[in-house]
């Protein structure tokens, strides 16, 4: 059985892709993007995952690979194709190589044409095809720049993708429009580059004149990724908050164990955003947390510190994280939600004022 989640980051249009065996836990993350780290990392870790790869179907031009930052921080071993001209890789693959994934495992196609070191990882039962720039939905990788040839690219779309059974879903390195997938029947018959009966000569004169202009972070990307990512200075790693061992989730909120508010309290403000007669109810509340209901925070905003850390709370929290939203978007940098409310505060042992009161 694997495990399957397609992420996207909306500044490169990129897709990411996770995938794993549920029944060893090995994962894999296929052109995983630097910034969107913390974001990948969480759901890794909510999954229970291990990473074991970093597959890049190519060396990017319009973002940084996380492939280096996830090495660094979870010892994952980095793949790309030994075409790519990539320095740092734990592994250079090839045309027919197998990456094993548990009882699992992903074949590389060599499909170069939008550069050289272009692959497809094809799952073992040929079900999906991560294409990368290769083929896309509708469409097909430029071939006006890093070693691009059109003639190329139209024998790797035919003979390594077209290949493949017509119902095999393909997965590319990205989207402009908003679609998420699409299968080797639909690109082989609606595709209006690649498709149908058109032949090389058409693909390679449709090419010719796209004119497009080069990708914006080229001149940052090409460099890094040459590197696997690896930057250098203060951009080799990204920021995380220093005053609090906080946690990022998936959901894209930093939250802090009771553990340690307990006894850090006297350095934070505790808002307590439940309604008035839960904070007076059964559950009780944290020794001096002030509270501020959720639907007044935005009114009482100027009557917070933001000079010191904010630590929401409620019941389960599932509100106060969303306080955590509406602080950071007040300008308030220094916040988190405290995990599992009331409820994790009380089953961890942590000191409560009023409730009720168990032996």
């Amino acid at each position: 059985m694997i495990i399957f989640r397609q992420l996207f980051d909306r500044k490169s249009s990129t897709y990411t892709y996770l995938l794993a065996d549920r029944s060893t836990g090995e994962a894999v993350l296929i052109d995983p993007v630097f910034e969107q780290f913390l974001r990948d990392r969480a759901l890794i870790d909510e999954l229970g995952l291990t990473l074991k790869f970093t597959l890049d179907t190519h060396m990017h031009a319009d973002h940084v690979t996380g492939a280096w930052l996830f090495k660094e921080c979870l010892g994952s071993e980095i793949v790309i194709s030994g075409d790519s001209g990539a320095e740092l890789a734990d592994r250079y693959v090839a045309q027919g190589d197998r990456l094993a994934l548990g009882g699992r495992w992903l074949e590389v196609r060599a499909t170069p044409g939008h550069t050289d070191g272009c692959v497809t990882y094809v799952l073992d039962d040929q079900s999906m095809a991560f294409t990368g720039d290769c083929l896309l939905i509708r469409g097909a990788g430029r071939t006006d720049f890093q070693q691009g040839n059109a003639r190329k690219l139209y024998q790797s779309v035919h003979q390594q993708i077209f290949s493949l059974p017509d119902e095999c879903l393909i997965w590319p390195a990205h989207d402009y429009q908003g679609r998420t997938v699409t299968t080797v029947g639909e690109e082989k018959q609606f595709n209006p580059r690649l498709g149908g009966h058109l032949s090389v000569h058409d693909f390679e004169e449709y090419m010719k004149h796209l004119d497009l202009p080069h990708p914006k972070q080229i001149d940052e990307a090409i460099p890094a990724n040459r590197r696997c990512g690896r930057r250098e200075g203060a951009d080799a790693l990204p920021t995380a908050p220093q005053w609090a061992p906080l946690r990022y989730t998936f959901a894209g909120i930093w939250e802090v164990e009771p553990q340690w508010l307990e006894e850090h309290l006297h350095e934070v403000q505790v808002v307590d955003v439940r309604d008035p007669e839960e904070y007076t109810g059964f559950l009780g509340h944290i020794q001096g947390a002030r509270l501020i209901p959720l639907a007044e925070l935005n009114q009482q905003l100027h009557t917070l510190d933001k000079d010191k850390p904010i630590v929401t709370v409620c019941r389960a929290g599932g509100r106060s994280a969303q306080a955590t939203v509406l602080l950071r978007r007040a300008g308030f940098e220094r916040v988190a939600n405290l995990a599992g409310g009331m409820i994790q505060w009380r089953a961890s042992g942590g000191p409560v004022a009023g409730g009720l009161q168990c032996d």
